[in-house]
């Protein structure tokens, strides 16, 4: 008898319970998970994913997110090549992604933040300080509602979406380094190198131990040894300092013959990776023009390789939005 009655105490009321429901809660829970998944591949707060997706959705029922599956409204862009609608937003008729599933759509915003450039200093605040990543979205420009970053902090705050914030130490410890402190240039001690026949370079293998001259600081990008050329130097004096030939800095660095080098460029000393380290997959252009070459001296990749990965053909035309897969 007990068992009937508590069956239909279930029958009745749990239609009830699921009707009380608000949509942002059927949202939370529809997608926490691969908010919290897209926090352990990127490192973008899952509660900060969460209040945007809420927000920029209308918790999954806008019609961006119903038609496109977009929950971020992340426009097209000039490297976009897939699917596409168009809606007034800021401008009459603008263009916007249409992804195959949601799922699409929070991987994309989670490398929209974390490959950009003007959203990079975001992961170096603490990642379980969701304030200041609200207002650090609105500081990059990612909206232009100067309540945005209320109104994220409203929807964390009253669905506590910060408990998906925490992890394990096991989880911790796998989140990616902040892509600013991936770039940071590390400071190598170099050691005096005796000087070497074409042939036995050939011989030597490249080591964590760099063997260059002592008289100048020496620094490291994606464990390439480099260092910044100073004014009035010429890559034949920079090689000669640290026991090396004119053509291995020019190969070294994807340099014509004729080029010069200005003070302040990196300079390497070895030959440059087929990709960046892991956490930073990719860049995605800043600006119009920008070299494609510069590029990928920052990263310490060499050229031919980063061409074959991504299907490039020379010369190499950059404009903004362009996304360059790095590994």
């Amino acid at each position: 008898m007990m068992k009937k009655i508590v069956i239909l105490f279930v029958t009745l009321f749990l239609p009830l319970a699921v009707w009380a429901q608000s949509e942002q809660e059927k949202y939370i829970a529809q997608y926490s998970d691969i908010a919290v998944q897209e926090m352990l591949r990127s490192g973008i707060p899952a509660s900060i994913t969460l209040a945007q997706g809420i927000l920029e959705s209308g918790s999954g029922l806008s019609p961006l997110a119903v038609q496109g599956n977009n929950h971020f409204g992340i426009k097209c862009h000039k490297d976009w090549t897939g699917r596409t609608m168009h809606k007034d937003d800021d401008a009459k008729n603008e263009c916007f992604r249409v992804y195959d599933s949601p799922d699409q759509s929070f991987r994309d915003h989670s490398d929209f933040l974390r490959y950009r450039d003007r959203y990079k200093f975001l992961f170096d605040l603490d990642r379980t300080d969701y304030k200041a990543w609200a207002y650090g979205l609105k500081q990059a420009g990612y909206a232009t509602d100067p309540k945005y970053p209320a109104k994220l902090i409203k929807y964390i705050e009253d669905y506590n979406l910060a408990r998906f914030d925490i992890v394990t130490e096991a989880e911790e410890a796998e989140l990616p380094q902040a892509p600013n402190k991936i770039e940071e240039p590390v400071a190598v001690r170099p050691s005096v190198a005796p000087s070497l026949s074409v042939t036995e370079k050939e011989a030597v293998q490249p080591s964590e131990d760099y063997s260059f001259a002592l008289s100048r600081k020496m620094f490291s990008l994606n464990g390439v040894p480099f260092v910044y050329a100073m004014e009035g130097e010429t890559y034949e004096s920079i090689a000669k300092q640290h026991h090396l030939f004119r053509w291995e800095i020019l190969k070294y660095n994807d340099l014509e013959k004729g080029a010069v080098p200005r003070a302040g460029e990196i300079v390497y000393l070895q030959a440059k990776k087929n990709q960046s380290p892991k956490g930073l997959d990719m860049y995605i252009v800043s600006q119009d023009g920008e070299s494609f070459h510069a590029i990928c001296q920052r990263f310490g990749v060499k050229e031919k390789a980063i061409m074959k990965l991504n299907g490039f053909r020379a010369p190499v035309e950059l404009s903004e939005g362009d996304c360059i897969k790095l590994r």
